[in-house]
């Protein structure tokens, strides 16, 4: 591949709901600009981007791939993202690195949840979108329908580019609005016909409404356009340019990647209408340690800046890099400084990545993505750039993991693999998080969803050899009591030579602090001060287990009153089990009670689901705290729900809102469980223990 200069340089993000063809797209693109030789299919396994085994066997995709192709003397770098929600981490990582972006809408489906995402994102994002209404030749395709559904979406700034030549049914042709040319499919060339009769009024009206838009560019145009003057070719190009680039005009194309028809005239719009990197002439950074925002020029003579938006974990290859270069020169056997990790970096091998093709190149210039391997201290969000002139450029903010299951091996002794594959998939994936927990003695892994956890389990196994189960996490429960008790603790026993006694009277009582509080009140030396530590450390051992279902004891209040002792036979352990056995006993007696976690949900949703979601959390035993309106008609319900009817909610989300509202959940306290609740958790504790006992 030749040397392009930023200004021949194209990035553009394919986004859309899953299964509108993206991944087809990109394939055909390659095609025409002869990268690859033949058309790759999704449903053989056979594309460019997606090239992961678990893509190829679920037949969708699942990360974010780069294929750059050459198109006319420029350069596109084709940012292939996957279209289903679990996968929003890769979406975000793809879009980042993205001068502009493609949503594509097919042409029987239309509009759906994963379209307004698309189109959410590059406007977080700030940059330019175009619409591509795909499958133009599959049955029942409707254009029109489409394009007023787009329109009224996303409101008047969508305006068709093209418009389809349909003939008995058939995907025949294209007309080109702008330049007022038809042009026919004939294999895989295209022809020049007249417009037909029946679309000249369509293509008036149409080129009517993009006058109007491209008025609304410039004063000056506005003016000739009030005066009825007609515009020249250049003030229309100037005009569209000037719109797409602000977001006021999004234009709409249309075509079948499949059949490669309409693809050419997308990649020649991609070239005239797409902004070049160096269209913005500065990217904003901070300084190292600072709010200072520092801004280099997108060129390849300023200071090196290098954004990492993604990370491979390959066990063959090791890790593997992507980057865009947004300022200075890259270049192969050079050292970098990594700004988040403060440790400088050697650059061995630069090279583009093409699906999980490798092409080497001696440097990359600003506007250029590409990747490198083997980067010791580097991960996903660090900044690359000269020691001399350490900043950071903004990250990638990624959504938090909403559901989380416990992983069980299927093989004893595979704990230290599945730990190790788990960390490095971990670093592959900013949305996947793995966590021991300590109290339950579960490794826990959290994701977006149920098919991103169930994708990790897979990658496991292919990658690193090891099979797990996924089971509901265990609910962290507590015991306390409720009432006030004064109990005997009295260990005694003889058995030849020293024997061992240790006597005690506690109080019991519900306490202020989380766990244990010990005091003593002993008068007269009943028990000799030297054995309130071990009556005390007898207490916080015995606490760890409730007397109820095992679980730990909080808000105890403990009190050593009386006991006795005996000079010879008295030790710390004996005053020990003296104190577990008054523990023991004290527990049953004082009303104990099971508590369950109670997290504190806020779920954002559009106002049209609002009851649904509140009848939903009801059914959880969930209490409504309040409903707050958002902006753009969307509804903030905050709500206090128990935590072990919360494990799924993410799937059930998704499912009730179509993919449209997202939840945050994070732990309030402690609260009393209903008897319904507790009976089943006390009944489970007793069988689990008799299985353990058997075993």
């Amino acid at each position: 591949m030749k040397d392009y200069n930023s200004g021949k340089l194209r990035n553009v993000c394919l986004m859309s709901h899953g299964g509108a063809g993206k991944t087809t797209l990109a394939e055909a693109m390659l095609f025409n600009a002869g990268a690859i030789d033949r058309l790759g299919k999704v449903t053989d396994g056979t594309t460019t981007s997606d090239y992961d085994p678990e893509e190829i066997k679920r037949k969708i995709s699942i990360s974010t791939a780069i294929a750059p192709c050459e198109w006319k003397d420029y350069k596109i770098n084709i940012i292939d993202t996957p279209g289903y929600f679990d996968f929003v981490g890769e979406t975000k990582q793809g879009i980042r690195v993205a001068d502009s972006a493609i949503i594509l809408v097919p042409a029987k489906g239309g509009v759906a949840v994963g379209t307004e995402k698309s189109w959410d994102y590059a406007v977080e994002q700030g940059i330019p979108r175009m619409f591509f209404v795909s499958r133009m030749d599959e049955e029942h395709a409707n254009f029109d329908e489409v394009y007023n559904q787009l329109v009224d979406t996303f409101g008047n700034g969508v305006v068709a580019f093209q418009i389809p030549i349909i003939e008995g049914e058939k995907f025949k042709g294209i007309v080109d609005v702008i330049n007022l040319k038809a042009k026919k499919f004939d294999g895989n060339k295209l022809v020049d016909t007249d417009i037909p009769a029946d679309l000249q009024n369509r293509v008036d009206e149409i080129r009517e409404a993009l006058k109007e838009a491209v008025a609304e560019t410039d004063e000056a145009l506005m003016e000739k356009f009030f005066e009825g003057e007609e515009f020249t070719p250049e003030e229309i190009n100037k005009g569209l340019c000037l719109g797409i680039a602000d977001g006021s005009i999004v234009p709409v194309f249309c075509g079948s990647a499949a059949s490669n028809l309409g693809i050419q005239l997308l990649m020649d719009a991609i070239i005239e209408y797409m902004p070049a990197p160096n269209t913005k002439a500065t990217v904003k950074a901070k300084k190292l340690g600072s709010d200072d925002v520092v801004e280099l020029k997108t060129s390849p003579d300023e200071d090196l800046s290098v954004f990492v938006f993604k990370t491979i974990a390959d066990p063959f290859v090791g890790k593997i890099s992507m980057f865009r270069v947004y300022s200075g020169t890259l270049k192969s056997d050079s050292v970098v400084y990594n700004s988040n990790s403060e440790k400088t970096e050697k650059i061995t091998q630069l090279f583009m990545l093409r699906g999980k093709k490798q092409i080497p190149v001696d440097k990359l210039i600003a506007g250029d993505i590409g990747a490198a391997a083997k980067l010791q201290y580097t991960n996903t969000n660090d900044t690359l750039c000269s020691q001399a002139k350490p900043i950071v450029l903004d990250k990638i903010n990624f959504p938090e993991p909403a559901i989380s299951l416990a992983v069980e091996p299927k093989a004893k002794g595979d704990e230290e693999k599945i730990n190790a594959g788990l960390q490095r998939l971990q670093e592959e994936d900013p949305t996947f998080k793995v966590e021991m927990n300590l109290e339950t003695r579960q490794m826990l892994i959290s994701g977006v969803g149920e098919q991103h956890l169930d994708v990790i389990v897979s990658k496991l196994k292919s990658k690193f050899g090891v099979s797990v189960n996924l089971t509901d996490p265990k609910v962290p429960y507590r015991e306390t009591i409720r009432k006030k008790v004064k109990v005997e603790g009295k260990h005694k026993k003889q058995s030849g030579g020293h024997g061992q006694y240790g006597h005690v009277w506690i109080e019991f009582e519900p306490g202020e602090s989380e766990g244990l509080t010990f005091e003593e009140k002993i008068f007269g030396g009943a028990v000799p001060r030297q054995y309130f530590p071990a009556v005390e450390k007898g207490l916080q051992e015995s606490i760890q287990k409730g007397v109820l279902a095992g679980y730990p004891v909080v808000n105890l209040k403990a009190t050593l009153v009386d006991g006795s002792y005996h000079p010879v036979d008295s030790s710390e352990m004996a005053f020990k089990i003296a104190a577990n056995l008054a523990y023991k006993k004290g527990l049953a007696e004082a009303s104990p009670v099971l508590l369950e976690p109670i997290m504190h949900v806020e779920v954002y949703i559009p106002d049209s689901y609002m009851g649904d979601i509140i009848g939903d959390l009801n059914k959880r035993r969930g209490r409504i705290l309040g409903m707050n309106p958002q902006e753009g008609g969307i509804q903030q319900v905050v709500a206090e729900v128990p935590q072990a009817e919360m494990f799924k909610y993410a799937t059930d989300l998704r499912s009730m809102t179509q993919g449209r509202g997202y939840f945050k959940m994070w732990f309030e306290r402690y609260e009393e469980a209903p008897p319904t609740v507790s009976k089943k958790v006390i009944e489970e504790a007793k069988k689990s223990a008799e299985d353990d006992a058997d075993a």
